[in-house]
């Protein structure tokens, strides 16, 4: 666990970039400290692993606290993931991930055992290890700096807006990868970003953090969503709040309509489309219960021109049609409760 009591950070020309911060990043969970620029959140996660020192108050690693452990040591137990990856560019990819192995003075053969091991963990081909970094894309840069970050098995990973640099669909997928490794791997986490959708996703914590540094309100997603502590958390949050709570509203109640009552057009169990009265066939927006949220499935009839969303299984065969109705009956209910 890592717990911050009353941690300030002043600097010498008295700007105060952390004031008073007191809370807690529970072991084996992924805490964000989310906020817009200023409010001290890359400070905060910085202090942790001594890159700055706090100027009053202290910070925990299991009841430790960092200030009396040698920086170093510190941090070769700590794994660190920044934007742009920074990889060392003139070292391959498998000497990048084995970077602190080495310095922990492994074996070479294991340290390069478990850099290959990591690579295809993180989704990368092991055929990359022999690459440079500037042979690899910014997606693949940056699952390498997640790779070097776990190579020698901390138990704490800090991770500094590290997904923020590539494309939105890049994004995506490095932050399912994020969540997939994190199931396996159990580690705390304190994941920094300005983008609130990131952090609700990733987060099973929300740290948000006002100007100035102060801590604005601590609680897990669907909390925050629905209970904001006061008018600054609730713009930040923004207007479509209320969309993004539905994330954590589950699907698997929704009335089911019978595809053979609509014009959905289905071919071996599976959706070809609507078929318009011309004949011609449009996209059918999907979703699969118990699995996919509200927001999910009200992003798929939105979609469709019906209006509609079509249920499918794992295997992406059809299990009935949710008309808009029973969706309006389905909002009514969340915004009623």
């Amino acid at each position: 666990m890592i717990t911050f009591e009353s941690v300030t950070k002043r600097y010498a020309d008295g700007t105060v970039a952390v004031d008073g911060l007191s809370l807690e990043a529970p072991t084996g969970e992924i805490t964000v400290f989310v906020g817009p620029s200023g409010c001290g959140k890359t400070t905060s996660l910085r202090m942790i692993n001594r890159m700055i020192d706090p100027t009053e108050g202290r910070i925990l690693l299991d009841g430790t606290d960092v200030t009396t452990i040698d920086p170093p040591t510190l941090r070769r137990g700590i794994g660190y993931v920044i934007q742009q990856a920074g990889l060392f560019p003139h070292r391959k990819i498998v000497d990048n991930v084995a970077t602190v192995p080495f310095l922990l003075g492994w074996d070479k053969r294991k340290a390069k055992d478990r850099a290959m091991e990591l690579l295809e963990r993180v989704g990368l081909d092991p055929k990359l290890a022999q690459r440079y970094p500037f042979q690899l894309s910014g997606g693949q840069q940056q699952r390498v700096g997640v790779a070097r970050a776990l190579a020698a098995d901390p138990p704490v990973l800090l991770m500094d807006e590290p997904f923020s640099a590539v494309d939105p669909i890049v994004r995506t997928s490095l932050q399912d990868e994020l969540i997939r490794l994190q199931s396996e791997l159990q580690k705390t986490i304190v994941f920094v970003t300005h983008d609130i959708d990131e952090a609700i996703k990733l987060g099973d914590r929300v740290a948000v953090l006002r100007v100035g540094g102060k801590l604005a309100q601590l609680a897990d997603p669907r909390t925050l969503l629905s209970e904001p502590a006061d008018d600054f958390v609730r713009d930040f949050l923004g207007r479509d709040r209320g969309i993004r709570r539905l994330q954590f509203v589950a699907t698997d109640g929704l009335e089911l309509s019978d595809p053979a009552d609509t014009s959905l057009d289905v071919q071996d169990g599976r959706p070809v489309g609507w078929r318009r009265d011309s004949g011609e066939l449009e996209p059918a927006g999907t979703f699969v219960p118990g699995r996919d949220s509200l927001r999910s499935a009200l992003d798929a009839a939105l979609l469709s021109p019906s209006g509609a969303a079509v249920a499918v299984d794992a295997d992406g065969k059809v299990l009935g049609v949710v008309s808009r109705q029973a969706l309006d009956k389905a909002l009514s209910e969340v915004a009623d409760g």
